[in-house]
């Protein structure tokens, strides 16, 4: 057992995977959470006999969660359980058109014949998407690269040229499918990581993959199971953990970073883990001069906000899955609008949960409990938006779904919360109010976040959706993986 010292600062997925890593390996552990309850945007909101999850709502790559429990010699299933989700989700088109998402081929090449769409295109693509994953999981995500020399170093030239970094996803897309239905459910496949399609490299086609091959999950009683499963293992492991602590300041000393300011005192350590995304805490915690933190601005521009409306309704909609996306009229407009031009879209594409489809618990009988998530700019000084205005949007939101099926949503609404950028923001000390950390963008970052390692102080690491490998459960609670790999040589060497 080590008798150093490691601070982590928030208790979102990442810091947690990190404090449970880096306790496995010896050291000793603290956490520090601004907020009530751990978690961070895996978050839960009970009501009115709803429950809604604010946060994530689809679990994918369960394997790497279990990683966690399996290394303290521990079973992931004691601690929460998870099912998997059919259909994978339901699309909604303005003309009408309903298609199923399912995992099995024959069920998909039915749902293809639907609207003219080959099915030998799906199975085409996928096996194109698989190889992107495929090559993307051995190095990116399990050896923790976070940079082009690691990359060179890593993949060499052959591998390299294999990631199709001459397209964007968008064009991948359009060059596999030949109907627009089937363009605009795998364009949207970006939705994981808050993009767009027609901005992201090709490479982002290794989602589908994600999904297609490990299956989409629910966790019985709401994905924040989760968040209660890792804190009684932290708990077991004997990590200290502080909430209601919101972290002032990190202090420094000779290049390297000394300790960390909760609640007006000071605590030692030899090393720290931020699960602060880089630009707030490089900013707001370090105060760094701007020079340094425009540098980051520049790289890493923010991933999209979005609103989180979440209703509880006196009736149910039956046409509804699981996992629902109600489409733009013009997907490209909408990408357009949200990523280029930084305005609320006219007509968003919807992300719609009706998680009493596979859990009857999270809703009085009879009823629906609707998270409703569509994607809008990050925070802007130079396109600044009201309450008012988000207000608005959500009218424009409910106006739609209301249009396309929904008949008489708002007379049926008897619990409504609305989340707006600010309030991310504010809640999870998220740069600009982002809800996907860093954009993945091929002209400016070619999807590559910050460094998990600090390039101004050796003893400070970052782990979630800022770093790399990026946004999403899974990546987060990987990236805290790879941190507490990366610190043990670090502090080895």
């Amino acid at each position: 057992m080590s008798s150093k010292r490691v601070l982590v600062i928030g208790a979102g997925l990442g810091g947690l995977s990190a404090a449970i890593s880096l306790r496995q390996a010896g050291y000793e552990v603290e956490v520090f959470e601004k907020n009530e309850k751990i978690g961070g945007k895996l978050n839960v909101l009970k009501a009115g006999g709803y429950t809604f999850d604010l946060g994530p709502s689809i679990l994918t790559l369960p394997h790497i969660f279990e990683r966690l429990f399996e290394r303290s010699g521990r079973r992931m299933a004691d601690y929460f359980s998870i099912r998997p989700v059919r259909p994978h989700w339901r699309n909604f088109f303005e003309d009408g058109t309903v298609l199923d998402l399912y995992p099995e081929p024959d069920r998909m090449a039915a749902e293809a014949r639907k609207v003219g769409e080959p099915p030998e295109n799906i199975a085409r693509f996928l096996r194109y998407s698989a190889k992107l994953y495929d090559l993307t999981n051995e190095g990116y995500f399990e050896q923790g690269l976070d940079n082009w020399r690691e990359f060179a170093r890593y993949y060499g030239l052959w591998k390299f040229l294999q990631f199709d970094l001459f397209r964007s996803m968008h064009q991948a897309v359009a060059a596999h499918f030949k109907t627009r239905y089937f363009r605009d459910i795998f364009d949207f496949f970006i939705k994981y990581v808050g993009s767009s399609a027609y901005r992201a490299p090709a490479f982002m086609n290794s989602l589908p993959t994600i999904q297609f091959r490990y299956d989409l999950w629910y966790v019985d009683g709401g994905l924040y199971n989760i968040a209660r499963g890792l804190g009684r293992l932290m708990e077991e492991l004997g990590i200290k953990l502080h909430v209601n602590a919101p972290v002032s300041e990190i202090r420094r000393e000779n290049g390297r970073v000394t300790g960390l300011v909760a609640r007006g005192a000071f605590h030692p350590a030899d090393m720290i883990v931020s699960n602060v995304e880089v630009i707030p805490a490089y900013e707001q915690l370090l105060q760094e001069d701007p020079t340094f933190v425009a540098s980051y601005e520049r790289r890493f521009e923010p991933a999209c906000s979005g609103l989180v409306l979440d209703l509880g309704l006196d009736c149910r909609y039956p046409q509804l899955a699981h996992h629902n996306f109600f489409f733009s009229g013009d997907q490209r407009e909408h990408f357009a609008k949200v990523f280029e031009s930084y305005e609320l879209p006219d007509d968003p594409t919807l992300y719609v949960v009706a998680a009493s489809r596979t859990d009857p618990t999270v809703a009085p009988p009879g009823c629906d409990c609707l998270k409703i998530l569509p994607h809008i700019p990050y925070l802007r000084e130079d396109r600044p938006l009201t309450r008012g205005d988000y207000l608005a949007f959500k009218e424009r939101v409910l106006d739609k779904l209301e249009r396309m099926g929904l008949t008489d949503l708002r007379r049926h609404i008897v619990y409504e919360h609305v989340l707006t950028p600010p309030d991310i923001r504010d809640r999870y000390n998220s740069n600009r109010g982002s809800i996907y950390g860093v954009v993945s963008d091929r002209w400016k970052n070619l999807a590559f976040k910050a460094p998990k390692q600090s390039t101004r102080y050796p003893n400070l690491f970052f782990v979630g959706g800022s770093v790399n490998p990026g946004s999403g459960m899974p990546m987060v609670v990987l990236c805290g993986q790879n941190v507490a790999r990366q610190i043990v040589a670090w502090d080895r060497h």
